[in-house]
């Protein structure tokens, strides 16, 4: 099933989000070279593609796992998670209706 993992960065967090990236992403690709991720990305705090220093209000990945616990236990792991750039972390089960 997709689940919608829906997070939110503390503030004055984007130096910990820039550190933690790489390894952020790393876990994103081996999702998506699963084939089981439908999409991922941030969310500027301001309307910009480069947001510079006023950064990111937070984050969204929809992707599939096997169970609801799965996606929570993944979340948890992610690197963001660890360097404390969310300050809450939403998942719920996400049904695809388009495209």
């Amino acid at each position: 099933m997709l689940f919608a993992i829906i997070s939110e960065d503390a503030p004055n967090t984007l130096q910990a989000r820039l550190a933690a990236r790489p390894a952020h992403l790393e876990r994103l690709q081996a999702l998506q070279a699963q084939g089981r991720l439908v999409l991922a990305g941030p969310h500027p705090a301001i309307a910009s593609e480069d947001p510079g220093e006023a950064g990111f209000s937070g984050s969204l990945v929809v992707a599939e796992f096997p169970t609801w616990e799965e996606a929570k236990a993944w979340a948890a792991a992610d690197p963001y998670q660890q360097a404390k750039v969310y300050a809450k972390v939403t998942v719920k089960p996400f049904r695809q209706v388009l495209p």
